[in-house]
């Protein structure tokens, strides 16, 4: 009956992690997609644009 006590926790954590990664990967994509897309371009584009003007023009 140890066996049992001993396996519970790693099985009990194995279905928790494989729920986990099933809804991360069924909430990539769908309507907010373009949405979250155009978030991480902006901000992408911020940091690019901050990087440039922190740069001399001679450099």
């Amino acid at each position: 009956m140890d066996y049992v006590s001993a396996l519970v926790p790693p099985v009990v954590m194995a279905v928790f992690f494989i729920g986990l990664v099933v809804t991360i990967v069924k909430s990539q994509g769908g309507p907010n997609k373009t949405k979250e897309d155009a978030v991480v371009d902006a901000a992408l584009a911020r940091a690019e644009s901050a990087k440039q003007t922190a740069r001399p023009e001679n450099a």
